[in-house]
This record gives structure tokens, C-alpha cells and sequence, in this order.
């Protein structure tokens, strides 16, 4: 496969133009009324869900370019505080940070430049590769979930 093949794909797949739903997708014209809800047999809001996509995917962007990075505690420092709450300009801010970061992984992809199946230089035995799937993986996982979740509580 060439590379520009690759660079391709990845960006596909951290997008959801393939398998699964795209963040933007399970984001619009979210009910702000709905954003603290948790639907029913869920521990987390909606927001807190969100707000849980961004952290994990913050966390590996970090990793990623971070020579000094340290590794948040799992599970607490990647998910909100369960009684944690938000107003709708803090749900705002959650759905663009997320989007922004999306963006600098997609710009670290598109970057021919960047050689991704070589070693981090900070992390042997780790790539940008590895990291992107990574990522992508856990979006699609809690994405295809929001979208369910949505789906449960009447909020297409």
C-alpha cells in the first residue's frame, strides 16, 4: 500500500466515513436540555461521555507529540467527576475541544513528514500508526455508543 494510501484510510477512519457514525454525526443537534441525563442503566450523562472522548483522545495526542508525557490514571483522570455537571456553553467547549484535537491528529496523518510506523521517540515499540488506531478505535467504541444512548432517550 503507498503511503499516501494509508494517510488516506487513516483519515477515513478517524473521521467515520467507513464502519462507523462520525462525531459530528452523534453531536448534532444535540437536546441541550438532555446533556446531563443519564440514560437509563448508565452510570454517565451524556456530557460526561463526551467529556470522556475528549480526554482519552487528548491523552493519546499528547502522547504522541509529548516527550514529557505522563499518563493519566485509569480509570478516574479520563472520565469526569460522577456528579460532575455542565451548562451548555461547557458541553460547546467539550464538542470543540474534541473537534480540535481531531483536527491535530488529522494534521499529524496528512503530514508527509511524518514517518508513521517509526518508533515515538520517547515511547519504543509505540508509532503514530499504532496511536491512530488506537484513537479510532476508542471513538468509534463510545460514538456508535452515544449515538445508541441517544437513540434510547429519544433524542434523534
Amino acid at each position: 500500500m503507498s503511503d499516501s494510501k494509508l494517510r488516506e484510510q487513516l483519515l477515513q477512519l478517524l473521521n467515520g466515513r467507513n464502519a462507523h457514525m462520525s462525531f459530528d454525526d452523534a453531536v448534532a443537534d444535540f437536546p441541550p436540555v438532555l446533556i446531563n441525563t443519564r440514560p437509563p442503566n448508565v452510570t454517565y450523562s451524556f456530557w460526561q461521555l463526551v467529556e470522556h472522548l475528549r480526554i482519552a483522545q487528548w491523552d493519546i495526542l499528547d502522547f504522541i507529540r509529548n516527550p514529557n508525557y505522563k499518563s493519566l490514571k485509569f480509570p478516574d483522570d479520563y472520565w469526569p467527576a460522577a456528579d460532575a455537571e455542565t451548562d451548555w456553553n461547557g458541553w460547546q467547549a467539550s464538542v470543540a475541544a474534541f473537534r480540535t484535537d481531531q483536527a491535530e491528529l488529522e494534521a499529524i496523518v496528512t503530514d508527509t513528514a511524518v514517518d508513521l510506523t517509526a518508533d515515538l521517540p520517547h515511547a519504543p515499540g509505540y508509532s503514530i500508526l499504532r496511536e491512530i488506531h488506537v484513537v479510532a478505535d476508542h471513538n468509534a467504541y463510545h460514538i456508535g455508543e452515544l449515538a445508541i444512548l441517544r437513540q434510547v432517550v429519544g433524542a434523534w
